[in-house]
């Protein structure tokens, strides 16, 4: 990634990405936010998932910091969390209201696009209550 006619690491990014949050830069949080928008790519990972990246380039992460760690950058707006079944989160690097593929045979999550979307109405919502967001996931699997 450019900046200033110079080539930034992946922790710098990863750093600035914490830093635009007010999000204190630990070690933990520095690798994995490296991990996650280092080349600047958006990204759909599980806890898991992230957990293997970090092991897998010699990173000492538990799962369990892993968790916390992806659930202080949603509670920091960095991320946010996408359901696709009642256990299972996939955790996107893309804030902006966007819908989403869900490749059951290949369990991956991918942007679907958004301008092809169009929901022309909701539901009345309950008095005392507001709509927070509306999560649109679309499941495919492969034709036989």
């Amino acid at each position: 990634m450019q900046k200033g006619g110079f080539v930034m690491s992946y922790h710098q990014v990863g750093s600035d990405w914490l830093a635009s949050a007010d999000l204190r830069p630990t070690r933990q949080r520095v690798t994995l936010a490296a991990l996650l928008v280092g080349d600047g790519q958006n990204r759909h990972v599980t806890a898991e998932s992230l957990f293997e990246a970090a092991k897998d380039q010699g990173d000492a992460v538990s799962l369990a910091t892993v968790y916390n760690t992806l659930r202080a950058f949603c509670d920091a707006g960095l991320m946010q969390e996408v359901t696709v079944d009642g256990s299972k989160s996939y955790f996107d690097t893309n804030t902006h209201d966007h819908p989403h593929f869900y490749w059951e045979d290949e369990d991956m999550l991918t942007d679907a696009p958004s301008d092809q979307l169009v929901i022309a109405q909701l539901p009345d919502v309950p008095q005392g209550a507001e709509i927070a967001s509306v999560d649109v996931v679309i499941r495919l699997r492969r034709k036989a």
